[in-house]
């Protein structure tokens, strides 16, 4: 099967060899063949593992703008749990506990046996850092690199430090508290907040940036180490970069998820010190322990294969859900909607915002996905169409301004102030009753500059000096639409000159008269491709976000904008039709030689038009063109790939996207439907799931 993007999750598949790392940190398994082999594999190359996990937790709890973090601590909270109860035998047999202080200690910081660390650890480091994330990243990350540092002097660098008599008092104290500064407080916030940055830079930069780091952190460990002054030996100057580079290098590679190798890996590194304390004990029965214990290769190998072995149920788990990619979806170039929102910044004029319009669930692109991903872009006000589509941005943890930029019914009032959100008032007779509702109710002031749609006439001051003057409604803003900006045309380019006059005339006239407008805004995307930047303080993007124009018209200006969204389906059947036979709903296709026939999964319940085929619509399949034909079903249509020396079921099938040399552009799929992309993306229908990257 030949697909058109190849999707590789690299950073659930990086897991395995950092579990990998960590089974080799608890074997030694050079220990026989080199000891500074060994230390450099186990206590500094090893030393990676523990902080990727840490930055992925936090890279991935970003991405819901941590609306998922009270869920994470609790599965954590879970199966730190079962983990304690699945060690209190060995505890028991140990007797590892030496009183309830000990108890306590092992239970909230140090863990119930010596890898267990790692939970109390993440989940005290989460709440420190989803703390410290509230006071923004110039202030938590400092913060965190200070307790790093703190957390140092008590690991790597402790007979340095301790020398100093007060300091040597400072760590006798943190160690009456906890065994190891490696813990929730000194370690994992640095990484869990590193991994909410989620830097993803150059990939030579990050691969140059990864060795150049490992050499440095390589050479620490080894000083450190002949030095003989390390406590412990989790924490080097150089593994923050070490990290960051490496996570930078996989991120910018990752697309998609696996959660069965997340389980999997989970499993694995729950599991191994059990496996090491079950293959000791067999090798012990059968006198065998010159073979699986003293020879430390085959120790490790043994370990980790019944380590893989017990934890491979969770590779042959059912899917509880079915694959996002088996029958059709939309792929969204997250990296690319990034790259959009900066190129739209920077033709900005200064002082001015870029409000990000992701109404109709962000053009079809993911309303919530979007949002996040802009918000971690710097956007910090976005435009929907409606009170639900606001409501569903705050509740995935969007935050900032969310102006409705369409009506609102009066009674629903409350949830606007509920939900922090901003009102368009439609008219004066809007604004009056908002106002009467008894609330207040923040709203930006919509100007009727000749499109009549929404908003108070421009010239009618009187309505707009009453919609001031209203209790309790909070002007925010006053803004107008541009609706013929998307035109070159010389009379459209006046008009577009008039509507600009009136309204920076009526916003001059309310700071004359002593009235803040409040946030100023007029342009949208086609404001910023045919109009020079403005004195305004945001900016309305939408359809350029999404790296499309509505259409293939001219503009002023190019932009380096990509596209962000592909749409793809599967070829279900593949089958022959013979010369005179027909196919489809009505007869309309008539084979007039021996035809090879796709059916592709996709249909008009999706959201493409029914007479597509008719209009000349086209697919990608192994890329190469196909054209649609027949009568397009609810569910199906048929494409002739008469033309394609192989095709097999499953095979991918771009409708919108590129695959290969061959790309069909959303403009393109726009004009064969009669229509432009605004709508063609904003019908995409819902049970088509979005899968990011």
């Amino acid at each position: 099967m030949r697909t058109a993007k190849k999707t590789v999750p690299t950073l659930d598949l990086f897991r395995l060899a950092a579990v990998l790392l960590v089974v080799m940190n608890h074997t030694s398994p050079l220990a026989d063949v080199s000891a500074m082999a060994d230390f450099w594999l186990t206590r500094v190359l090893a030393r990676v593992a523990v902080p990727f996990f840490l930055m992925t937790t936090g890279y991935f709890l970003s991405r819901n703008h941590w609306a998922g973090v009270g869920r994470q601590l609790k599965k954590l909270c879970l199966l730190y749990g079962v983990c304690i109860l699945l060690y209190l035998p060995v505890n028991l047999y140990a007797g590892s506990f030496t009183g309830p202080a000990d108890v306590l200690r092992k239970l909230l910081v140090d863990g119930t046996f010596y890898h267990l660390w790692y939970f109390p650890a993440t989940i005290l480091g989460i709440v420190i850092a989803r703390w410290l994330s509230r006071l923004g990243h110039r202030v938590a990350l400092p913060v965190a690199a200070l307790l790093y540092l703190i957390g140092l002097g008590g690991d790597s660098y402790y007979g340095l430090v301790s020398q100093i008599p007060l300091l040597r008092t400072l760590y006798d104290g943190i160690f009456t508290l906890c065994g190891y500064t490696r813990n929730g407080l000194f370690f994992a916030p640095l990484f869990l907040l590193l991994g909410v940055a989620g830097r993803r830079w150059n990939q030579k930069l990050s691969l140059a940036g990864f060795f150049l780091s490992l050499a440095a952190m390589s050479a620490e460990g080894l000083w450190l180490h002949r030095m003989d002054v390390q406590r412990h030996d989790s924490m080097y100057l150089a593994l923050p970069l070490c990290i960051v580079c490496l996570f930078s290098l996989l991120l910018g590679r990752n697309k998609g998820e696996s959660r069965k190798v997340r389980e999997f890996s989970t499993a694995v590194y729950v599991l191994h010190p059990l496996c090491i304390v079950l293959v000791r004990g067999a090798a012990k029965l059968l006198g065998l322990g010159e073979m699986l214990i003293e020879n430390s290769v085959l120790h490790f190998i043994v370990v980790l294969a019944l380590s893989a072995l017990l934890s491979a149920p969770c590779l042959l788990r059912l899917q509880k859900k079915p694959s996002p990619t088996a029958r059709a979806w939309r792929e969204v170039d997250l990296a690319a909607l990034g790259h959009n929102a900066q190129v739209l910044w920077n033709t900005l004029a200064p002082g001015t915002e870029l409000m990000a319009v992701v109404k109709a669930e962000a053009y079809g692109h993911g309303g919530a996905v979007t949002a996040r991903t802009l918000q971690r872009a710097g956007v910090r006000a976005f435009a929907v169409a409606c009170l639900a589509e606001g409501i569903a941005l705050r509740k995935a943890g969007i935050r900032g301004t969310i102006l409705i930029l369409a009506y609102t019914s009066p009674e629903e009032t409350p949830l606007l102030t509920r939900w922090h959100l901003t009102q368009t008032v439609a008219d004066i007779d809007h604004g009056r009753a908002l106002a009467a509702r008894g609330r207040r109710v923040h709203v930006h002031l919509a100007l009727d500059t000749g499109m009549h749609r929404l908003g108070i006439l421009a010239e009618n001051r009187k309505e707009i000096l009453e919609a001031f003057r209203l209790p309790n409604l909070v002007v925010d803003g006053v803004f107008s639409h541009l609706y013929v900006s998307d035109s070159l045309e010389a009379e459209d380019v006046a008009y577009t000159q008039e509507q600009l006059t009136l309204f920076y005339d009526t916003v001059a006239w309310l700071r004359t008269a002593e009235y803040d407008p409040g946030k100023v805004h007029i342009q949208s995307s086609y404001g910023l491709w045919n109009l020079p930047a403005q004195p305004c303080d945001y900016v309305r993007a939408g359809i350029a976000l999404y790296g499309v124009r509505s259409d293939d018209a001219p503009v002023q200006r190019s932009l380096d904008l990509r596209p962000v969204l592909s749409l793809r389906a599967r070829v279900a059947s593949i089958r022959t039709v013979q010369a005179g036979e027909s196919a489809g709903y009505g007869r309309v296709f008539q084979a007039e030689q021996e035809t090879k026939l796709a059916v592709v999964t996709i249909g008009y319940a999706d959201g493409l038009p029914r007479d597509l085929p008719q209009r000349g619509g086209q697919v990608l399949i192994q890329g190469r063109r196909c054209p649609m034909v027949g009568r397009m079903c609810m569910d199906q249509l048929l494409v002739d790939v008469s033309d394609l020396s192989e095709v097999a079921p499953g095979d991918t099938v771009t409708i919108i996207g590129r695959d290969g040399g061959q790309v069909i552009r959303a403009e393109e799929l726009a004009a064969c439907c009669g229509t432009i992309t605004n709508e063609l993306l904003s019908r995409l229908g819902m049970r088509l799931p979005i899968v990011s990257g």
